[in-house]
């Protein structure tokens, strides 16, 4: 444990941005995942009707640095192009 009420604080913020960054990285790929799953089962209009949320949770993991710009955009070209917006 730390000593220090500087390094103290530190493992603080550590573990509650952790907390944050694993919800939001797990609601990333639950909604990748769900419309990949609609799309294999032929129900693209409902995977359409997703793809807005999930350029939303994709660019706001991008904003706030849990994975890059680039990676964001070829996430979401991906899945424009899985359900042919």
């Amino acid at each position: 444990m730390p000593i220090k009420k500087a390094a103290q604080k530190a493992l603080r913020q550590s573990l509650k941005n952790k907390k944050r960054n694993l919800s939001q990285k797990k609601r990333l790929k639950e909604v990748i995942k769900k419309i990949k799953d609609l799309v294999t089962k032929n129900r693209t209009s409902e995977a359409k009707s997703l793809f807005p949320e999930a350029s939303k949770v994709i660019d706001k993991a991008a904003k706030v640095g849990l994975i890059k710009k680039n990676n964001a955009s070829r996430k979401k070209s991906r899945l424009a192009k899985l359900i042919k917006v």
